[in-house]
């Protein structure tokens, strides 16, 4: 009878210590008595609002939505709402009005500097080129980066960023030791920047399912742009000398 008392007051004990913590962390919960409980569950709003974004897609806006939907992770699914469309919210410059004539032109600057890098510009549209089959606008977007890009490359292929107005002087035109033109922002020899570009070519080919539509009416320019990467390769394919990146 004595064992019997001892291990129901045993029993008691344990089921205090397991019911009691569980019973507080329920109240402060509901209650948002723990910060630590209330942050986790109530993250800032850090994303611009809808009227101050600089391009808005039908489709990343979607995705969006299905995976705040279906992913159980709170802040995973936070940190991609504010994360993933960053770039459309806050870099990119889409001229509607070429859009409208056939030809977009979407400049693309890296985040705190007024300048287009090859190698970011790329970079930053790569993950929404699986959304261009379900947004028309998202693809001109895509295609207006392209176009940009053979224009900065038939500017200067050993240029590594470039300015929107072509006409605009360079900070470090002064102190580079190359020939700096109008409407570069840094000529830094890059192969990464070239390789970048050619990389958003094939991807966004690939993408549409090979069509090369975008490409033959726009022949003339992407011929052009291969054959200066072309030549610049292989002006670089060398085990000694300084190359030709001091000419213009």
């Amino acid at each position: 009878m004595l064992q019997k008392r001892r291990y129901r007051r045993y029993l008691f004990i344990i089921g205090f210590v397991i019911v009691i913590p569980s019973l507080t962390a329920y109240i402060r919960l509901l209650f948002h008595e723990n910060d630590d409980i209330y942050i986790a569950t109530n993250f800032p709003r850090v994303r611009r609002n809808i009227t101050e974004r600089r391009f808005t897609s039908s489709a990343v806006e979607s995705l969006i939505k299905e995976i705040k939907r279906n992913i159980k992770n709170k802040e995973l699914a936070w940190l991609f709402e504010n994360c993933f469309p960053n770039t459309l919210d806050t870099t990119v410059d889409f001229d509607v009005k070429a859009a409208a004539k056939n030809h977009p032109d979407t400049y693309v600057i890296t985040g705190d500097i007024d300048a287009m890098w090859l190698r970011d510009s790329s970079a930053q549209i790569h993950p929404y080129l699986p959304l261009m089959k379900h947004d028309k606008k998202l693809r001109q977007l895509v295609e207006g980066v392209i176009l940009r890009q053979f224009i900065c490359i038939q500017r200067d292929p050993y240029a590594n960023a470039y300015y929107k107005d072509l006409n605009r002087v360079s900070e470090w035109r002064e102190i580079d030791q190359t020939e700096m033109r109008d409407g570069i922002h840094e000529r830094k020899w890059e192969l990464d920047s070239l390789c970048y570009v050619l990389r958003l070519i094939y991807s966004y080919w690939k993408e549409i399912n090979y069509d090369s539509t975008f490409f033959y009416d726009n022949k003339q320019e992407f011929k052009k742009t291969i054959q200066i990467i072309l030549q610049t390769l292989k002006e670089q394919r060398r085990y000694n000398g300084t190359g030709n990146e001091k000419k213009k």
